[in-house]
C-alpha cells in the first residue's frame, strides 16, 4: 500500500467520523425546527444571564448526549464565537445605563447595568447558536422538504420549488470561481476589483435567471404545475415518531428549568422592560 493509499484513507475516515450520524438525525426536520423556536423562546422572552446560561449548558449536555462530536461542534461555533464579543463590548459601552458608573465618556456609559446586559448577550447568542447549528445543520433538504408539504400542509409547488432553488444555491459558488478563473486567464482578473466584482455579478445574475427559467420550464413539463400540485403523491412518507416526542419532552424541560431557575433566583427580566 502507498503512502498516497494510507493518506486518501486517512481523509475519508477523517471526513466519515466528521459527519457521522447522531441521535439528532433520527428527528423528522420539521421537528427540529419547531425544537429550535422552543429552545429559543427562554433566551428571547427574558434579558439575564441565568436563563440563557441554563439552555446553553443544557443544550450542549444533550447535544453531547446524542453523539454530536465535541471537534464537530466547535467548528460550527467558530462564526458565534466571533460575534458574541462584538455584541458584548457595543452593549457594555451603549446599553442603558444603571448602578454603579465604572466609566463614562460622552455618549459611552460602562455602568453595572450595561456590563450585566452585555455578559447576558454573550450567553444568549451561545445559547441560541449552539442549538441552531447543530438542529439546523446537515439537513436533508429532500427530507425536509416532505415534512413541510406532509405533516406542515404548506403548498407543494411552493415546497417543491424552494428545494430546487436550494440545491441550484450550491451552484453560484462554481459559477463564480469559473468566472474568476476565466478573467484571469484572458488577463482581466489583477486590477480593477470594484469593475471586477460589478462585472462578475451581472454575469452571475444572468446565469441565474436563465439557469432558473430553465428550471421552471422543466419543472412545468415533469408535471409541477399548479393543476397538479394539489394531487400529487409523495415517494417519501414523512411522519412523526418516538424520537421525535422524546425530543419534544426533554426541549420543554430544559426551556421551562431555564425559566423557573431566573424565576427563583430574581434575574428573570422581560425583554419589554
Amino acid at each position: 500500500m502507498t503512502t498516497l493509499d494510507i493518506s486518501d484513507r486517512t481523509a475519508l475516515a477523517g471526513q466519515h467520523s466528521a459527519t457521522r450520524a447522531t441521535r439528532l438525525d433520527r428527528l423528522n426536520p420539521v421537528t427540529r425546527f419547531l425544537l429550535l423556536v422552543l429552545a429559543a423562546l427562554p433566551v428571547i422572552i427574558s434579558l439575564d444571564w441565568l436563563s440563557a446560561a441554563v439552555m446553553f449548558v443544557g443544550t450542549v449536555l444533550i447535544l453531547r448526549a446524542c453523539g454530536v462530536p465535541v471537534r464537530r461542534l466547535a467548528r460550527r461555533l467558530r462564526p458565534v464565537l466571533l460575534v458574541a464579543p462584538l455584541a458584548a463590548v457595543s452593549m457594555a459601552l451603549y446599553g442603558k445605563p444603571g448602578g454603579e458608573v465604572y466609566w463614562h465618556w460622552g455618549l459611552i456609559w460602562v455602568t453595572q447595568r450595561s456590563v450585566t446586559m452585555a455578559i447576558a448577550v454573550v450567553v444568549r447568542i451561545l445559547a441560541l447558536g449552539v442549538a441552531a447549528v447543530e438542529l439546523l445543520g446537515g439537513l436533508d433538504l429532500t427530507a425536509t422538504a416532505d415534512g413541510l408539504a406532509q405533516i406542515c400542509r404548506l403548498p407543494a409547488r411552493f415546497v417543491l420549488g424552494a428545494l430546487a432553488g436550494l440545491r441550484l444555491a450550491g451552484l453560484f459558488v462554481d459559477d463564480w470561481r469559473t468566472l474568476a478563473q476565466a478573467r484571469r486567464a484572458r488577463g482581466l482578473g489583477d486590477s480593477g476589483r470594484l469593475r471586477r466584482f460589478a462585472t462578475m455579478a451581472f454575469a452571475l445574475l444572468v446565469f441565474a435567471i436563465r439557469r432558473g427559467t430553465k428550471l421552471a420550464t422543466a419543472m412545468e413539463a415533469r408535471g409541477f404545475s399548479s393543476q397538479t400540485a394539489g394531487r400529487r403523491t409523495w415517494a417519501r412518507v414523512s411522519r412523526l415518531g418516538l424520537p421525535d416526542a422524546i425530543g419534544w419532552v426533554i426541549t420543554a424541560a430544559l426551556a421551562a428549568l431555564a425559566i423557573g431557575s431566573s424565576l427563583y433566583f430574581g434575574t428573570f427580566s422581560l425583554v419589554t422592560r
